[in-house]
């Protein structure tokens, strides 16, 4: 799996309450049969994703949905998941999220 950070904003100048908080967005590519764990949560990390190439199995609340080009899933302070690459070629997403930088 690899992380690639696309664009960042700091967001303690642009909206008031949010110092020490980033908006970032990042490529994730996942290979085939490749995991991007383990098990984690959204708790004050809210975000969402956009599946660009391949498909990408989301297993939350005990179900695997997939999702494929042009589909993707909110990440909410209720999300803990893991994510896995069941297919035959790469898949990549683009995934925005706000997060604590301190």
């Amino acid at each position: 799996m690899t992380v690639e950070l696309l664009q960042a904003m700091d967001l303690g100048p642009e909206i008031e309450g949010m110092a020490g908080r980033q908006l970032r967005m990042r490529k994730v590519t996942i290979a085939p049969g490749g995991v991007f764990g383990p098990v984690h949560s959204h708790v004050d990390r809210p975000g969402t994703v956009f599946i660009l190439q391949g498909t990408i199995t989301d297993h939350r609340n005990g179900i695997a949905t997939d999702y494929g080009p042009g589909l993707g899933w909110p990440e909410d302070h209720a999300t803990v998941h893991w994510l896995e690459n069941r297919g035959t070629v790469a898949a990549v997403e683009i995934s925005v999220d706000i997060v604590r930088t301190e």
